[in-house]
């Protein structure tokens, strides 16, 4: 009877057997790599009766931070000289260029740096000051580059892999930044520049908060967890009243604001989507750490991006100056 007692009091207690299980599970994802968990134990998406704060999914206080910094600069570069825009533009989507040839890595896919890098700041520099067809010949010339450059450096398969990726980067990062030069070569540019990133921020913002507050229904579960088609909604409605705003001072018909405000979340969140695909891909949660509270350069970009060429033709269309 002793030695039954002896080896029940020896078992371990629930609550001992609780922390060890927790102590020998892996972590759900590696803060120096910024991997995702695994598939098999995907992200629950926000529930009704989940804290907000755990919903919001961020750092909010950096978030908000960096956000109102970051539009700060903008909006300096856009009132003192254009050219400052221009700069800090080629310095952003460079930081891009770099962040993805970085991700890259992870799958043996080397990107071109050099040429890639020279390529975007003579896209986005000859866009600003000679228009749509110095976009095209820019692109063009930054694509053989990039093409020769992986041939000369690795043959075979491998140098066929990397110039994809190559043209694949040059397409994405530097040639859709070249319609935002478009715009700001546009009569009275600044303001088009100045509606077109804030018609993303209230994509953006209006999505977060309406999915944040009354997020119930997932938008895309199987590749973003946490968007909602409650945030989808949130986002309509901030851009078309950032729309209505802008076609106001634009001196265009309304109808040009809602066009805007429509497409431009439909345009946002599905770079959004695209890029999150992608990092699923390369098992990252972030493309980079440069912006506390938004990840990196790119994660802030990959919604702008995809937007500007919409922006551009829409305005170029309706209000043509």
């Amino acid at each position: 009877m002793a030695a039954a007692k002896r080896r029940k009091s020896d078992r371990p207690t629930p609550s001992y057997r609780r922390a060890a299980a927790a102590a020998d599970a892996p972590a759900a994802g590696d803060p120096f790599t910024g991997t995702e968990p695994a598939a098999a134990d995907p992200v629950p998406a926000a529930t009704p009766d989940a804290p907000v704060a755990k919903k919001a999914g961020r750092n909010l206080p950096a978030a908000i931070a960096v956000g109102v910094l970051l539009l700060a600069v903008v909006a300096a570069s856009l009132v003192f000289r254009p050219e400052f825009f221009v700069a800090f533009a080629v310095l952003a989507v460079g930081g891009a260029v770099w962040e993805l040839a970085q991700a890259f890595k992870r799958k043996n896919i080397r990107l071109p740096l050099l040429p890639l890098l020279v390529g975007t700041a003579g896209i986005l520099v000859s866009s600003y000051y000679s228009g749509s067809e110095a976009l095209m010949v820019s692109f063009l010339l930054t694509v053989g580059g990039v093409v020769v450059w992986c041939a000369l450096d690795e043959s075979g398969a491998a140098g066929v892999r990397d110039a994809a990726a190559g043209v694949f980067a040059t397409a994405w990062l530097p040639f859709m930044a070249g319609f935002v030069m478009l715009l700001l070569a546009e009569p009275r540019g600044e303001l088009r520049v100045a509606l077109f990133v804030l018609l993303a921020v209230a994509s953006d913002t209006g999505g977060y908060v309406a999915g944040v507050l009354f997020g119930r229904h997932p938008l895309a579960p199987t590749v973003s967890p946490k968007k909602s088609i409650e945030g989808l909604m949130g986002s309509f409605v901030l851009a078309i009243a950032v729309g209505l705003v802008g076609a106001h001072l634009l001196d265009a018909d309304p109808w040009v604001g809602v066009a805007l405000g429509v497409l431009a979340p439909l345009t946002a969140t599905l770079g959004d989507l695209a890029e999150s695909l992608l990092k699923r891909d390369l098992d990252l949660k972030d493309m980079g750490r440069l912006l506390p509270g938004h990840g990196g350069i790119l994660d802030r970009l990959d919604s702008l991006l995809i937007t500007a060429p919409l922006v551009y033709v829409l305005l170029a269309t309706a209000v043509p100056g």
